[in-house]
């Protein structure tokens, strides 16, 4: 086995392709859409990789085939907001070899040592924007733009001194398990419309979505800054999250609250179109588009991405009058969602989701090894 520095295209090609190549065989390996795997690691096309420094590793094997890849970048952003000097590793695959893993997550921490960088986190993914390994919950398929990955990935990191630094937590409401949202909200949803009758919730706007994508950008801004891990986005950031969901957007599962009409909040789902993307092999082209253009309107798993309130109205329930209202707006298609990336120490949203009857289905674990002792 060797392992390579990403230089050239066909590098390129055969890094985008590794987690197929060695994951082909799982029923529950899901393909990127390969149209943005291949645009995701430039920073032309990637506001997060565009202020940092970044490196793709892969193993190869004596054949030359791929059977290992990771990034490892330096956030300039994040180290400036939290004046740190962490380094981050992402899009981890390999296969199930310890020599493997130790020869590329050792390249990543020299590589981020060499760069000043105090402790390498991960898995935090700068191109799908996913964060952690799977840590319980193995037998579930991926959301869109959700991690996977089998359970042997831990002891890669635990061998080598990696401690966990953040859990967190998928909570699920199914209706076809009978889920159904607690009645005392409905007598909720009255009295808050009574004692705020200036409130409004409407659907995102699909002829201004760049207006919309404004006040998602602000209120995410104001409202999270105090989570763990948190860095203020770019609103290039945001646009091109919205870009990239432009194509499948529900309006029925985004919603903006204004009151007096300025934006105060906002809920963003959408629906899981990672079953169309297995079933066409993460193509759009040439017939790939169809298909899911086909399929779209029947899906019925979707994704609660982000959930977020003015600070001037939180500790309100808006938070709970938004996910009362996109209950109301998709409960006719019998949906499962999801509601992802929930911090374990976040016990206010952990609270209302499990008032609203949502179970914890998922826990993703994101790790952490100080550098100062490497040599």
């Amino acid at each position: 086995m060797k392992i390579i520095n990403v230089q050239n295209k066909k590098e390129y090609q055969q890094f985008i392709r590794t987690p197929k190549i060695i994951f082909k065989d799982n029923p529950l390996f899901v393909p990127p859409l390969w149209m943005d795997e291949l645009k995701g690691y430039d920073k032309k096309n990637n506001p997060i990789l565009a202020n940092s420094d970044f490196q793709l590793f892969m193993v190869l094997d004596e054949r030359n085939n791929p059977v290992a890849r990771a990034i490892a970048y330096v956030d300039k952003s994040y180290n400036e907001f939290y004046r740190t000097n962490i380094g981050f590793f992402g899009s981890f695959d390999c296969v199930r070899d310890k020599k493997c893993a130790d020869l590329i997550i050792e390249k990543c921490e020299l590589w981020l040592k060499d760069r000043n960088a105090d402790a390498i986190r991960g898995p935090i993914n700068p191109v799908a924007e996913n964060w952690g390994f799977v840590y319980e919950g193995y037998d579930k398929r991926a959301v869109y733009m959700a991690p996977w990955n089998p359970e042997y990935y831990h002891e890669f990191f635990l061998s080598r001194d990696y401690s966990k630094v953040k859990d967190l937590y998928v909570y699920e409401a199914d209706m076809d398990k009978g889920y159904v949202l607690p009645p005392r909200y409905e007598s909720f949803a009255k009295d808050f419309f009574i004692k705020y009758p200036d409130m409004t919730l409407r659907s995102l706007d699909m002829k201004d979505i760049e207006k919309d994508a404004y006040s998602i950008w602000e209120i995410s801004n104001m409202a999270l800054s105090e989570n763990w891990g948190y860095v203020p986005l770019d609103l290039a950031v945001m646009k091109d999250m919205l870009k990239k969901l432009k194509f499948i957007v529900d309006p029925d599962a985004v919603l903006i609250a204004e009151y007096n009409g300025s934006a105060v909040g906002f809920c963003l789902g959408f629906p899981d179109i990672n079953g169309i993307i297995k079933d066409i092999g993460g193509k759009l082209f040439p017939f790939g588009w169809a298909v899911l253009l086909k399929r779209l309107k029947k899906i019925t798993d979707y994704r609660l991405f982000g959930l977020a309130v003015h600070p001037s109205w939180q500790s309100r329930g808006l938070d709970a009058l938004m996910y009362i209202q996109l209950y109301k707006n998709l409960a006719y298609k019998k949906i499962r969602m999801e509601a992802n990336y929930i911090l374990e120490d976040n016990y206010r949203i952990k609270n209302s989701l499990e008032k609203l009857g949502m179970k914890k289905i998922i826990t993703y674990r994101i790790y952490e090894k100080p550098l100062n002792k490497l040599i």
